[in-house]
């Protein structure tokens, strides 16, 4: 999935322009002294102790950046992934040949003059409210943008963990699709078929009653008939609707959606916000994600309000669904979760539960409409 820097809200970011500044100056001046006294003194082996503690503390401050990142700027930075050696030394040397080390280094010793211009604008941002609703988001994103540059995995990081996930989605995808087609035959011969075949049986029956003269009973077997014809008309109808909801491709996710939401015994809203119709794999995707969630809350999560939000984010579209139930949802292998995450895996998307004790529970799928 494209990663991108999502447009930061205001007063986070200009806690993070003003509370970050300290820290990066210490940071910068001590890497600065280790670099500099560990490159004067290799010639007699003293620096090398310090450069191997000037990489490790590289590290340590370039994750505690990503984690920052994330959590102040809600920039989808990755850990690291670092190459490693056998023994200190050996494992010093591979992280000086690994991209990454001089990319963290980089964007160490760049984001403090950035963070000085920074801290300027989250202070005077802070006071004068029209510059916090527009300078100072700005500057965040941009400072995002940076740090998705440097402290992001390398393309072909990027690429070869999108290989290894796409290659993985799809044998989830077949195994979900096979799964999927055994449910249907099995559907079809243990209800449907099986109820047409007594349907058939049932008029039989009639019509060997029909010389007769016992008009009761031949009403009565009629009336069998009837209703199991009813019976597997209904079955069939619901099959079809567990395939393909006729509304999802009549009228889009908005009037599927509002339709599930109606059905709920639990009150749900529901908010679709797309400016055009995604592909149909997404739709069907977030179609049934959503169902399956909303059964979910009724039948376990003791909810009594339900939220559904799906909404367009560049290539992407995100569906939220969020209750206020007891919590403790997870995906657990072979569970309905589990389940979803496999379908969403088919178009290379991700589902993703956060459900703490005490709830709420927010169920998240990210679906891409490019694959």
């Amino acid at each position: 999935m494209h990663e991108d820097q999502p447009w930061p809200g205001t007063w986070r970011t200009i806690a993070y322009q003003v509370l970050t500044l300290p820290v990066r100056i210490v940071e910068f001046a001590v890497l600065l002294v280790l670099l500099v006294a560990g490159i004067a003194t290799t010639i007699v082996w003293v620096g090398i102790p310090l450069l191997m503690l000037a990489t490790a503390l590289t590290h340590r401050f370039a994750d505690a950046e990503r984690r920052w990142l994330r959590r102040w700027l809600r920039t989808p930075v990755a850990d690291a992934i670092r190459k490693r050696g056998d023994g200190r030394v050996r494992n010093w040397l591979a992280q000086l040949t690994d991209a990454t080390t001089w990319r963290d280094l980089t964007y160490l010793l760049v984001a403090t003059p950035i963070a000085i211009v920074e801290f300027v604008l989250g202070v005077v941002s802070a006071i004068v409210v029209p510059l916090a609703l527009t300078v100072a988001p700005g500057a965040g994103w941009l400072h995002g943008k940076l740090a998705l540059t440097l402290l992001g995995p390398p393309r072909v990081q990027r690429l070869e963990a999108r290989a290894t996930r796409l290659q993985a989605s799809r044998a989830r995808g077949v195994d979900a699709a096979e799964a999927e087609r055994r449910r249907i035959e099995r559907d079809l011969h243990d209800g449907a078929q099986q109820r047409l075949v007594s349907v058939a049986m049932t008029v039989g029956r009639a019509k060997a009653k029909v010389g007769d003269t016992d008009t009761a009973e031949l009403h009565t077997l009629l009336d069998e008939a009837h209703a199991d014809a009813k019976l597997a008309v209904s079955e069939l109808r619901d099959l079809a609707r567990g395939i393909y909801p006729a509304v999802l491709g009549d009228r889009g996710l908005d009037a599927a959606l509002s339709a599930l939401a109606a059905k709920s015994p639990v009150p749900v809203s529901v908010s679709v916000d797309l400016d055009e119709r995604p592909p149909a794999a997404v739709e069907t995707t977030t179609y049934f994600v959503v169902g399956e969630t909303l059964t979910n809350a009724a039948k376990y999560a003791e909810a009594s309000d339900v939220r559904v939000d799906v909404r367009r984010d560049g290539d992407t579209v995100i569906a939220e669904v969020t209750d206020d139930g007891r919590g403790g949802a997870e995906i657990r292998p072979g569970g309905g979760l589990a389940g979803l995450a496999d379908r969403a895996a088919t178009i290379d998307g991700v589902v993703s539960v956060v459900s703490p004790a005490g709830g709420p529970t927010v169920v998240r799928a990210e679906l891409p409409c490019s694959w």
